[in-house]
């Protein structure tokens, strides 16, 4: 992808020590004569409420799923056209810089800018988001703490910045654009591949927790009564939760370690949030929920999405979470397994209760009456190393699979930093690139050969 590509011939010196040197045909004006701020506002709140995403630009608030809006008005919110610019001045030093398709309404904390002059402005917010510039956003923002810290527009202007003329800048977007097609391909194949290995697991997993182990007879199993679970193990039982586990109503109590449910790795304790800042902690520890090694949590408003672990050590967490303490005789490894079926998934979706459905919760009072197997303790820890050693093999081909994604993501990034900063010139190369509608022509035939190639190779085999 990057053959063919070498630094510029001659250099000059930016006269900003942060800058360094550009190539000399580049300008180096300050933000303010590129970006204008608009500040106009919607007099009666009516549009489109659009929110900033770190991946996805500017979009609809309404396709976050995990987002809610609770202001009564959006009078005062500020207008946006496509074709401006969005900074989220809170996470302006990290980068949070945004475009959208759609005309709406944004944030009144959010600052919008008009292009002035041509500059493209794919390529200046591509200029914007590298390295070098959000490190200087960071400098130049201001507040009480380092994760609220804003970048007003006076500071934001007076920065200055490195562009390319703009026919240069043409080529360098046609270039980016050719780049990361080749990469969204890459990426859109390998997070196939990572369903196909999911689908596999989960298969495994739903059969064992659901029919006990591969040498169990199919001639041994009995209706559960129960629609959505179909037949069962003839030894097994139907109970409800209630009779496997206990609610944990203790306090929290200081010096214990503040853990987290993850979606994929159950609960754990993390120390940075999303965006590699401190965590946020309650000072007073009793307001946390205690929790035990080896008790079980879920979050109640990601319950239906499998956000539920088994506590490896004595802990705190969330108050809206729940905790339950296992009863004699149950493993909450299996019944860990259990809840993160799909099945059981949708049943816990039907069970949870709000007055928005993706802000949905679920409560101790609910989740006790919900059905689900019971079975000897023996088995159930059979079944969980059996689990075990029947998908360690795919947790580690996810694990490469998803660690190539994050390698690939992270070239994307250095290389689209190197050339809208001038280290590396792609006027040559970007003149001789293919018709972008017939590279996703081709792209598109070449992820459906894939996924259907790794979709043979994955039948009945391992994949390590």
């Amino acid at each position: 992808m990057i053959e063919g590509l070498k630094p510029y011939e001659e250099y000059k010196e930016s006269g900003q020590e942060w800058l360094g040197k550009v190539p000399a045909h580049w300008r180096t004006p300050r933000l303010k004569t590129v970006l204008r701020e608009n500040d106009a506002r919607s007099l009666d709140g009516s549009g489109l409420l659009l929110s900033l995403t770190r991946n996805r630009g500017l979009i609809a608030r309404s396709d976050m799923t995990d987002k809610i809006h609770s202001a009564r008005t959006l009078a005062g919110y500020k207008l946006y056209e496509p074709g401006e610019i969005v900074m989220n001045r809170m996470q302006a030093w990290s980068g949070m810089f945004g475009a959208g398709d759609k005309h709406g309404l944004v944030s009144p904390d959010y600052a919008v800018f008009k292009l002035l002059g041509n500059e493209l402005g794919s390529l200046l917010l591509a200029r914007i988001k590298a390295p070098d510039l959000v490190s200087q956003f960071a400098l130049e923002s201001k507040g009480i703490g380092s994760g609220f810290n804003r970048l007003y527009s006076d500071k934001f202007g007076a920065i200055a910045i490195s562009l390319p003329p703009p026919d240069e800048q043409a080529a360098i977007v046609r270039f980016l654009d050719h780049a990361n097609r080749k990469i969204d391909g890459f990426v859109r194949a390998k997070r196939k591949l990572i369903g196909l290995l999911n689908e596999q697991k989960q298969a495994i997993i739903h059969h064992a927790v659901t029919r006990g182990l591969p040498s169990r007879s199919p001639a041994n199993l009995k209706p559960s009564g129960i629609p959505w679970l179909g037949d069962i193990p003839k030894h097994w039982d139907v109970v409800r939760n209630m009779a496997l586990f206990a609610h944990r109503v203790d306090s929290g109590i200081a010096g214990l370690p503040v853990l987290q449910v993850s979606l994929h790795s159950g609960i754990t304790a993390e120390d940075l949030d999303q965006f590699g800042r401190p965590k946020r902690l309650i000072a007073d520890p009793t307001r946390y929920k205690l929790i035990r090694k080896g008790d079980l949590a879920y979050n109640t408003m990601r319950m239906w999405q499998g956000a539920v672990g088994v506590s490896p050590t004595d802990g705190l967490v969330s108050p809206a979470y729940v905790v339950v303490r296992p009863r004699e005789g149950t493993c909450p490894e299996f019944y860990d397994h259990v809840f993160r079926t799909e099945v059981y998934k949708q049943q816990v979706n039907r069970q949870s209760t709000g007055i928005v459905s993706d802000r949905n919760r679920l409560y101790w009072d609910s989740f006790k009456q919900m059905p689900n197997v019971a079975l000897p303790r023996s088995e159930q820890v059979e079944i969980v190393r059996f689990i075990a050693s029947e998908t360690t093999h795919l947790d580690t081909a996810i694990a490469r699979t998803e660690r190539e994604i994050a390698l690939m993501q992270e070239y994307r990034t250095r290389l689209t930093a190197d050339i809208v900063t001038g280290k590396l010139d792609v006027r040559e190369v970007a003149a001789k690139l293919p018709n972008p509608a017939s590279e996703s022509i081709a792209a598109d035939a070449n992820d459906g050969a894939l996924v259907e190639a790794l979709s043979d190779d994955l039948e009945g085999k391992d994949v390590d």
